[in-house]
C-alpha cells in the first residue's frame, strides 16, 4: 500500500467530480497543483511522485478520469511510462504529459504514442483547469503558444495528398467525423474511411489526429 508515500484529497463519491491522478516529482508543483485543484467543485485529487508509483497508485486506486504524467520524472523513461499508463487504463482514461520543456517534437510523439496531449507547465495556474476539463472532453490539447511559436516556422511542403484527400483532410481539421464529411462530399462512410487511411499511410500517421497534427507541421492545413 502506498497510502504513506502519496497523498489524496478531495470526495470520490461526488457526482460528476473528475478524478485526476498527478505524477511529479517535485513536491512544489504538486503542492501548487492540489491547492489550487482543491478548490474546484468538480475535481478530485490524487498525486504521486513517481512514475512507478503512480503505476501501484492506479491499480490500488483506480480507475481515475484523467491521469497526468510529469515527463522527466523517475521511472518515466521517456514515453515508455505513458506507453505502460496507458496499457494499465486500456482505454479507460485519457492520459497526457505534464512538462517544463513542451516542444513540438515532443507533442508529436506523445500524440503519435495515443497521449491525450501536452500540458506545459509554464502556463498560468488558473489555465490548468480548463486543460484538464478539455482532455476530459474528450479533446487533445496541445499549448496555444506553441502552437503559434510552431506556425510563425512551418513551411509548406509539397503535398503527396490527392485533391479529394486533401479535401477530406481539411474537413478532418475542421474536426468532422467519417459520417459529417460523407454527407458534405456526397460519399460512402466506407469511401471515406479508405481516404482517411490512405492519408495517414501518406502522411506516415499513426491515426487521424496525428495526420492532421503532420498535415498542419508541414503546411498542408
Amino acid at each position: 500500500m502506498l497510502l504513506d508515500n502519496f497523498t489524496k484529497s478531495g470526495d470520490e463519491t461526488k457526482s460528476n467530480v473528475i478524478k485526476l491522478l498527478i505524477a511529479d516529482d517535485h513536491e512544489m508543483v504538486l503542492d501548487i497543483a492540489r491547492m489550487y485543484l482543491d478548490q474546484q467543485s468538480d475535481m478530485a485529487v490524487t498525486t504521486a511522485s513517481s512514475a512507478t508509483e503512480a503505476f501501484e497508485v492506479f491499480l490500488t486506486h483506480g480507475p481515475f478520469d484523467i491521469v497526468l504524467l510529469d515527463y522527466q520524472m523517475p521511472g518515466m523513461n521517456g514515453l515508455k511510462g505513458l506507453a505502460k499508463m496507458l496499457e494499465l487504463c486500456g482505454g479507460s482514461a485519457p492520459v497526457g504529459i505534464i512538462t517544463g520543456h513542451a516542444t513540438r517534437h515532443l507533442m508529436d510523439e506523445v500524440l503519435a504514442a495515443g497521449g491525450a496531449g501536452v500540458i506545459s507547465k509554464a502556463q498560468p495556474i488558473n489555465s490548468l483547469t480548463n486543460s484538464i476539463r478539455f482532455i476530459h472532453a474528450g479533446e487533445i490539447y496541445m499549448p496555444l503558444d506553441l502552437l503559434k511559436q510552431h506556425s510563425e516556422m512551418k513551411v509548406v511542403s509539397k503535398s503527396p495528398l490527392s485533391g479529394r484527400e486533401t479535401t477530406v483532410l481539411k474537413l478532418l481539421g475542421d474536426g468532422n467525423k467519417n459520417k459529417q464529411i460523407a454527407a458534405a462530399l456526397g460519399l460512402s462512410e466506407g469511401t471515406v474511411k479508405m481516404h482517411v487511411m490512405s492519408i495517414c499511410k501518406k502522411l506516415k500517421a499513426t491515426n487521424r489526429t496525428h495526420a492532421v497534427v503532420l498535415a498542419r507541421n508541414t503546411g498542408l492545413l
